[in-house]
């Protein structure tokens, strides 16, 4: 075990400046100058979860076991901690600094559904502070943390979510709605028999972090959103993989909340609501945090269900620049590139660079800026002009290049506000097929070079 245990270190956890030499090559060609992202640096000691009483058996509770193991890691100045193969069944789990949790092969972190289990804590959720229950795995005020290898974090995420009857088939309503609760009188909305709906935990929650990775690892059934760092520096996500079932209500993939130098590549997302997603606070709450998520890299990821692939919004109070996104593929998502927001939110969105974009069979619309997000308007509906203040949302100064999608509803769907529109967006080979024209209400300056958009229908 020990030989073990010091190989798991040295490949997995060797994290020096030399080993993420790999990532340079994505500072080439940026738009913009940006800080190179530093890697948290983990001391080269490890325990195996086993040893302080854990047991992979899928029915021992071993919550005990991970504090314990995290807590003497951290005495010794920190290193890794080996979950090996096996179902390590477990209540939430609270990383300190200098700690790398290592998903073995065949490791699967499963998490209780017993929801007694998780406190209730204040945190942020969408934007604002929340009372919500921990989640499953915290990291708060940290530095050097990391979760990483081929196992599987599971959280367990259906006996905590609502689930809509129009967005399942007969087999999965069936098994979910079995697990107890109640159906609404129209017999299309079933929640659990108490209020953990609302209480519902993100799966993956690191707040105010440096130096952070996750790597490797399949993430997947979360309560709520599944991996949300905010307000952290310096986040490498190599090589993920983010599942949740496409029913699963606010099952977002990854929500970057102002956070700034992040890498994410070679990654791959399946879920239930936004995949790739760019937040900075909501409202009055988040213009007062006045983070913006910025120098941010997204390069490599691919996009299978989700409502969006590449999005930002709609809390983005705070603002987001300097983003680069490129060398995507969007397969079946309702919308490839997704910008939200409303009035009310403030906070200005520019200088993001997207190209070399695939997309196929998207729903709705290839591109699409919504600045009436949470408000549907009716057809022919005359939006007036209202003050700009602080509480207006700019969409502006964003390059889209080199992008491709055989089977959109619409290719471009900008719908800005009469006071705000979105501007200065310049698309540049773009070839998009589609079943509708698209709609263009309230920009300025869109520039078009080598634009194909080609009705199907």
């Amino acid at each position: 075990m020990k030989r073990f245990l010091n190989l798991v270190v040295a490949v997995a956890l060797s994290m020096s400046t030399a080993v993420f030499a790999q990532y340079d090559y994505l500072y080439e060609d940026l738009p913009f100058d940006m800080p190179k992202v530093n890697a948290p640096q983990i001391p080269q000691r490890s325990v195996s979860l086993d040893e302080f009483g854990a047991k992979g058996d899928g029915v021992t509770l071993c919550t005990d076991a991970f504090a314990k193991a995290i807590a003497e890691l951290s005495r010794q100045g920190g290193g890794t901690l080996v979950v090996p193969q096996g179902v390590w069944y477990t209540g939430p789990i609270v990383l300190q600094s200098r700690i790398n949790l290592h998903l073995a092969a065949g490791a699967i972190v499963l998490f209780t559904e017993d929801y007694t289990k998780y406190p209730t804590v204040e945190t942020i959720y969408e934007g604002k502070t929340a009372k919500k229950c921990q989640s499953p795995i915290t990291a708060i005020d940290c530095e050097d943390v990391a979760i990483t290898g081929s196992g599987v974090i599971d959280g367990n995420g259906m006996y905590w979510r609502p689930l809509k009857k129009p967005k399942t088939n007969s087999s999965q309503w069936d098994k979910i709605t079995a697990f107890g609760g109640s159906i609404d009188e129209k017999g299309s909305l079933w929640t659990p028999d108490d209020n953990r709906q609302h209480l519902r935990p993100n799966l993956i929650k690191f707040v105010n972090c440096r130096r952070v990775m996750f790597k490797d690892v399949t993430f997947k059934n979360s309560p709520a959103w599944n991996v949300h760092p905010v307000m952290c520096q310096d986040i490498i996500v190599d090589g993920v993989k983010i599942l949740n079932p496409s029913y699963a209500q606010n099952g977002d993939g990854i929500d970057i909340e102002s956070c700034s130098r992040v890498i994410m590549v070679n990654s791959t997302l399946d879920v239930g609501d936004d995949g790739i997603c760019i937040k900075s606070g909501k409202d009055e709450e988040g213009r007062r945090r006045g983070m913006p998520t910025e120098y941010v890299i997204v390069d490599g990821c691919t996009v299978y269900s989700a409502h969006g692939g590449f999005v930002i919004g709609s809390e983005m109070s705070g603002g987001a620049r300097n983003i680069c996104v490129s060398n995507c593929q969007f397969i079946g998502t309702d919308n490839g590139l997704r910008f939200k927001s409303t009035r009310g939110r403030g906070g200005v969105v520019e200088k993001i660079y997207i190209r070399n974009i695939s997309m196929v069979d998207i729903p709705g619309s290839a591109i699409l800026f919504n600045l009436y997000y949470g408000k549907k308007l009716k057809p022919g509906e005359v939006v007036e002009p209202i003050p700009v203040d602080e509480t207006t949302p700019s969409f502006r100064d964003i390059s889209i290049e080199n992008l491709s999608c055989r089977g959109a509803k619409q290719a471009f769907f900008f719908n800005g506000l009469p006071e705000m529109p979105v501007k200065n967006i310049s698309l540049k080979n773009v070839s998009i097929t589609a079943d509708e024209k698209s709609t263009f209400n309230f920009c300025e300056n869109i520039t078009k070079e080598n634009v194909v958009e080609t009705l199907l229908k």
